[in-house]
């Protein structure tokens, strides 16, 4: 495995039984056949519609969900873990290196709990620190990084902001000074000035702890103000991979193109052409042979029908998942 990433995926699937039945079940596969490497202190975006599996990866890849297929693994200079055979003392200091920033800011924090408690909890549950009053310096610290006074610790969530909250989370997240932080939608509840702030906030973060990010959305302006570099996954799959302005400026795969067609324009005089997604995603439970989304899309010839295209590098550090990307390049 390359020093170069912290994180790298071979083939990684994440599949769960569905059915009553002993003798009748299936497998739902959320995460299919995933190779992805996440460079050292980057900030990386993963991209697509609900039900894509952007969670699930994300999970798995926190220990959460078991890893059935394929394998991940963790390495940040100091431990290297395969993240599917951690346990014990190694799966205890996974979860202090890596942690997760939730979406809801209102469902995240306990309405019982001060805000000291909330950033706290994961100090006193890690044992990470010796006493209470290491305990509060570390809280102090942390909350001040992530522009939270002194008298903010003393109230209850209830009594923040949506921008507030978010803040308290990132906090809790980043007081066991992990080196993997996964944001998942972590903007998508807040207002567009809000998210801004907390953007700024988590890319200020980043350059001050050395930070690596997967950052998990749909929104796709959102990932082009953030990421280094963007996956767009589609059936658990990788449809596409680049650097962020490579990928915006050339995408080469059609459901990417599609994304990138439904981003609103603040011209309201244009009339640039909308590539529709017709249907919806079909049930992991029930795959298309073949390309996954040959169902939705309009290019999708006998070929796309029957074989499932192989991930192709088409510049340096671009890659597509497409039978006909070359062609359909030429065409435009």
């Amino acid at each position: 495995m390359s020093s170069e990433y912290l994180i790298q995926t071979r083939d990684l699937s994440v599949g769960f039984p569905v059915g009553g039945q002993l003798f009748n079940r299936r497998v739902l596969k959320a995460v299919n056949h995933v190779t992805l490497a996440i460079p050292k202190g980057s900030f990386f975006g993963v991209v697509g519609e609900s039900g894509s599996g952007k969670t699930t990866f994300g999970r798995a890849l926190l220990n959460a969900v078991p890893i059935t297929g394929g394998s991940a693994h963790y390495d940040d200079g100091e431990v290297n873990y395969d993240l599917g055979d951690l346990a014990g003392a190694d799966l205890k200091e996974y979860r202090r290196r890596a942690q997760l920033i939730f979406q809801d800011p209102y469902a995240a924090l306990s309405p019982r709990m001060t805000v000291r408690d909330i950033i706290a909890e994961p100090l006193e549950v890690m044992g990470l620190c010796k006493s209470r009053d290491e305990v509060d310096e570390r809280v102090r610290e942390v909350a001040a990084m992530c522009r939270l006074n002194i008298e903010h610790l003393r109230r209850f969530p209830h009594a923040f902001s949506g921008g507030q909250r978010q803040r308290i989370s990132i906090a809790r997240a980043l007081v066991s000074r992990p080196r993997f932080v996964i944001a998942d939608e972590s903007v998508a509840a807040l207002d567009v000035s809000i998210q801004a702030d907390i953007l700024n906030l988590l890319k200020s973060l980043q350059d001050e702890m050395g930070l690596t990010y997967l950052f998990i959305s749909h929104d796709l302006s959102v990932v082009a103000h953030t990421c280094d570099h963007v996956a767009v996954m589609y059936l658990g799959q990788i449809m596409e991979s680049a650097p962020t302005r490579q990928l915006f400026e050339a995408p080469r795969h059609p459901y990417t193109k599609a994304l990138f067609s439904a981003i609103p324009s603040l011209d309201p005089d244009d009339k640039g052409k909308v590539q529709r997604l017709e249907g919806e995603i079909p049930s992991p439970t029930n795959r298309p042979t073949g390309c996954q989304f040959h169902t939705r899309c309009p290019s999708a010839t006998d070929l796309c029908r029957q074989k499932e295209p192989e991930m192709e590098i088409c510049e340096a550090g671009h890659s597509v998942s497409c039978h006909r990307w070359q062609e359909l390049q030429t065409a435009v």
